[in-house]
């Protein structure tokens, strides 16, 4: 079965931390080990595991995004949102974390975050968790 989470966000690039909501579906899930898959399904958002507890380093990842892929380039797309799109090429729409005794086995310092690059926007994140 597949669970969504609904991510409203309020601002053109914003990193949200989804890894409690990611927690609440697998516990809700039961199941006790196996995998827990994320995919971002728009062309514009994606998804990292960095570090959650100092908030500097995000700004640090939005700071050296915007600095290698700035908002205007001269891209030929004409929409106005072709930074968007690498961006989210580079960070990547998907990611699978493992479950151990009920839990995402993610790092001391680790969490998820929705990464929007086009906001602001209600999205969505697809979640499937696997296993027994």
């Amino acid at each position: 079965m597949i669970k969504n989470i609904n991510v409203k966000t309020g601002s053109r690039i914003e990193f949200v931390n989804i890894t409690s909501d990611l927690q609440k579906i697998v516990s809700e899930s039961g199941v006790r080990n196996g995998v827990c898959h994320v995919y971002i399904p728009h062309t514009t958002a994606g998804v990292t595991i960095n570090e959650g507890a100092d908030p500097s380093v995000v700004e640090d990842i939005v700071s050296t995004l915007n600095k290698q892929v700035p908002h205007i380039s001269g891209y030929l797309h004409a929409e106005g949102n072709s930074d968007a799109h690498i961006k989210t090429s580079l960070v990547g729409s998907s990611e699978s974390i493992f479950i151990g005794g009920g839990k995402l086995l993610l790092g001391t310092w680790q969490a998820v975050f929705f990464c929007e690059f086009d906001g602001a926007r209600n999205r969505t994140v697809m979640v499937k968790v696997m296993g027994d």
